[in-house]
């Protein structure tokens, strides 16, 4: 008889939800929080069990989550980030949202998600915040040692000509004519990040952050690669996006390919899930 209530507590110890597993997904330039859903990325995770819990915005008091549900033991989150800043503005913000979440989630592994240019930015946060309580980084179609196109963005607002105005003033009709007012004076205004991602050779942004101390975590990288029918990624070459070319962090990092364009897809949803699901250990 007295075995009974030995018997029942070991069974409702084993019958004790587990963990949650946290995972932050953020977004790349010119990006929200709606770019996971509008991809059709959030409702994928959502059939295996991936729940959205909440969304985070800057605010001028500081950091504003709105709860868009309980996330169950797979909560998912969603960030804002001012995506025309400088990587290093744009990682601390990350860095303030994941104290945040630490706070709600105490001791609960998270997984960050980076698509695009959303990956060096929750690098930087990792390697330059320090950012604890994260067991992995997932980064999708992200420019790590940085993009051409950056170089391709930079010439075509550089139009300050102070030696001869006329030229200066007619490369400048001639690029707003061509990208519309609306994309030329975001371009202006995105200088500092557009500079940031410029390929990592010396004397550059990511040449430094590729080169100090990375957190011993699980690095993925999901690469975008093309096939004779799918162009693939025409913003960032594939060899940029896999985390084992930077030096800190080499063979730590694990690379997939898939065969999409570098816009989110309901794809990654798929692949996001299967690798959330299989860990390390698990392989």
């Amino acid at each position: 008889m007295k075995l009974r209530p030995l018997l029942l507590l070991i069974g409702l110890l084993f019958s004790l939800p587990a963990s949650a597993t946290v995972t932050v997904l953020v977004h790349g330039f010119l990006g929200s929080d709606r770019s996971w859903l509008e991809s059709g990325v959030i409702e994928v995770l959502s059939r295996h069990g991936y729940l959205l819990a909440g969304s985070y915005y800057p605010a001028p008091e500081g950091v504003r989550r709105v709860v868009l549900g309980t996330g169950g033991d797979k909560p998912l989150y969603t960030v804002n980030l001012p995506s025309t800043a400088p990587i290093r503005l744009q990682a601390d913000w990350l860095a303030a949202y994941l104290a945040d979440i630490r706070r709600h989630h105490p001791g609960e592994p998270v997984t960050l998600v980076g698509h695009s240019a959303g990956g060096v930015v929750a690098r930087a946060a990792l390697v330059i915040d320090r950012v604890p309580g994260v067991t992995r980084l997932i980064t999708i179609a992200a420019p790590h040692l940085g993009t051409w196109r950056s170089l391709q963005a930079l010439d075509a607002i550089d139009d300050d000509d102070l030696f001869f105005i006329p030229f200066g003033r007619l490369k400048r009709w001639v690029v707003k004519h061509r990208l519309g007012g609306w994309l030329y004076y975001t371009l202006k205004a995105a200088r500092g990040v557009l500079y940031d991602l410029r390929p990592a050779v010396p004397g550059s942004f990511l040449y430094w952050l590729n080169q100090l101390p990375h957190p011993d975590i699980d690095y993925v990288s999901i690469i975008r690669a093309g096939t004779f029918r799918i162009p693939g990624d025409r913003i960032v070459p594939p060899y940029s996006q896999d985390m084992r070319l930077v030096p800190a962090i080499g063979e730590r990092a694990r690379s997939y390919l898939t065969y999409q364009g570098h816009l989110l897809s309901p794809q990654d949803g798929a692949v996001l899930a299967w690798q959330l699901e299989h860990p390390p250990a698990a392989e």
